[in-house]
């Protein structure tokens, strides 16, 4: 078996260098070993998806920006096989923008996306993510950074942690 981390990021505004919370759960073995939830100070003060996420700059105005967490969130991604995200494009590109606006290099690591495998494992359509834990019966919080994450996880472990 293989260590994965699945992750999720919540943004701010319409530019991806605005995340403004992160979720990560990393699973080894199939098995679900640590859960971590960060709040982050964007670059920003104008919060477009705060009607979504429930997120304001009141929140995070005090919390560390994308930099700060770096070390943090680089030492849950360590060792993984490959990195879990629903619609994992979106993900990916939060990360890459995030990691671009303060000069730090993005994880290598390739990304597998649970749309993907729910829709090759189990035909689900539609695809967002309420619609796949309903299907497989996984308990969703829909946009707080770390139950959308954990889902994340429990799709791909669902779908026998599949290599991209």
């Amino acid at each position: 078996m293989t260590t994965f981390v699945a992750l999720d990021f919540e943004t701010a505004d319409r530019y991806r260098d605005s995340a403004c919370a992160i979720g990560l759960v990393r699973v080894d073995q199939g098995q679900v070993i640590e859960r971590v939830h960060h709040l982050i100070r964007p670059p920003r003060r104008v919060f477009e998806f705060s009607h979504i996420h429930g997120i304001t700059w009141q929140q995070v105005a005090n919390q560390p920006d994308f930099a700060e967490l770096w070390p943090a969130i680089a030492a849950m991604l360590a060792g993984a096989d490959f990195l879990v995200a629903h619609n994992a494009s979106f993900d990916r590109s939060v990360l890459k923008a995030c990691c671009r606006a303060y000069g730090i290099a993005p994880p290598l690591a390739e990304f597998v996306c649970t749309v993907k495998l729910a829709r090759q494992a189990w035909n689900i359509r539609p695809t967002k993510l309420p619609n796949v834990c309903d299907y497989l019966g996984i308990p969703l919080n829909h946009h707080d950074a770390l139950s959308d994450a954990e889902a994340c996880a429990q799709i791909a472990i669902a779908a026998g942690s599949p290599h991209p």
